[in-house]
């Protein structure tokens, strides 16, 4: 049991290590960087809706004609 304690200990104290290597993005490329993903993601569902809108014309175009 000490060993598995002292392997989940060395896993954190390297673990802090590493993070403290990392280059964290300022205040201002964190919201930049935010604000492109939703801006993203609102236009790919945008995208997505009207392709699913214009599938469900065909398809009862086709089926009730």
């Amino acid at each position: 049991m000490g060993e598995l304690i002292a392997r989940i200990k060395g896993f954190v104290g390297d673990t802090v290590s590493e993070l403290k290597k990392s280059s964290w993005p300022s205040k201002n490329e964190l919201t930049e960087s935010t604000l492109l993903v939703i801006v993203s993601v609102v236009i790919l569902g945008l995208f997505v809706a009207v392709v699913d809108q214009v599938n469900i014309f065909l398809l009862n175009l086709f089926t009730n004609g």
